[in-house]
């Protein structure tokens, strides 16, 4: 752990440097450059919607249950798309973590940098689109919804403890994705699943079986999901529902065994990188 946070000393300026042309790389040659973060997801949520809405002939309205026990509506775009916004930072983030020292194998190879690093300014740059795209999203929650409120402060915790919870899970991913390419085609071949396991287009909270609303409670994204729509939909406190207590402690468990775990792996394998790569 002390090794990690010597690393990171005194390179913050070169991790926000990095960031950004990890950004310029990814969209090098394009006529809208960055735009393309915001197009795409925008896309797929117009699939999402035109399959539910319009193509199954479901119901338009989402219907969640608040805490006085009333049930309230929700369209389903403004209900999906809040959901899907984290989801795309943390897609990103478990993709690019994994593969980061494999893609900027240079730094490990040819020059003295600091390993660590990488997977720092890989993951904050899909931080930056994700900002951008929580602009567009809360721009239509206001007019749509109504607000602002109280209640969108809770994305100041809820974002900060994503990006760690993904940078810590790298750690372990990035390290074992440079050792073996299967590693990093096992994580691409989940995420599909890995979607429609986590409460994205739909609410966890509201399922039929009590054991299966406590399994999904395991599923860490699920935490940053119904964050996300406890704050720009739903207007109210992460605390203010009966499931708080078991899904937080559930959750900040499974963040203390990543972060050892971690450290475990990136302390033994850390030397080896370079010999590998």
């Amino acid at each position: 752990m002390f090794e990690i946070f010597r690393e990171h000393k005194g390179f913050t300026r070169q991790i926000f440097l990095l960031a950004k042309n990890e950004l310029i790389k990814t969209y090098k040659g394009s006529a809208v450059g960055p735009l393309w973060a915001v197009v795409k997801p925008l896309f797929t949520l117009f699939v999402y919607w035109f399959a539910f809405s319009v193509g199954l002939r479901g119901n338009r309205v989402v219907e969640v249950a608040n805490i006085h026990g009333q049930t309230v509506g929700f369209p389903i775009f403004i209900f999906i798309l809040v959901g899907f916004v984290p989801w795309c930072f943390i897609s990103d983030s478990i993709l690019f973590g994994a593969r980061s020292i494999r893609t900027n194998r240079h730094f490990v190879t040819k020059v003295s940098f600091p390993v660590s690093t990488i997977m720092s300014y890989t993951i904050l740059s899909k931080l930056f689109v994700h900002f951008l795209l929580v602009i567009c999203m809360y721009i239509y929650v206001l007019i749509v919804n109504g607000g602002p409120t109280i209640y969108n402060i809770q994305f100041f915790y809820y974002c900060p403890l994503m990006y760690l919870f993904f940078l810590v899970l790298s750690w372990s991913t990035a390290p074992m994705s440079a050792f073996s390419f299967d590693f990093y085609n096992i994580i691409n071949s989940v995420m599909s699943g890995l979607f429609w396991l986590s409460s994205v287009i739909y609410s966890s909270y509201d399922m039929e079986y009590g054991w299966l609303k406590i399994i999904m409670f395991f599923n860490p994204i699920n935490y940053f999901t119904n964050g996300y729509r406890n704050a720009f939909l739903y207007n109210r406190w992460f605390w203010d529902y009966p499931e708080f207590p078991l899904e937080t402690i559930i959750f900040f468990a499974e963040f203390v065994v990543l972060f050892f775990l971690g450290l475990w792996n990136y302390k033994r394998l850390r030397k080896k990188i370079a010999d590998v790569l």
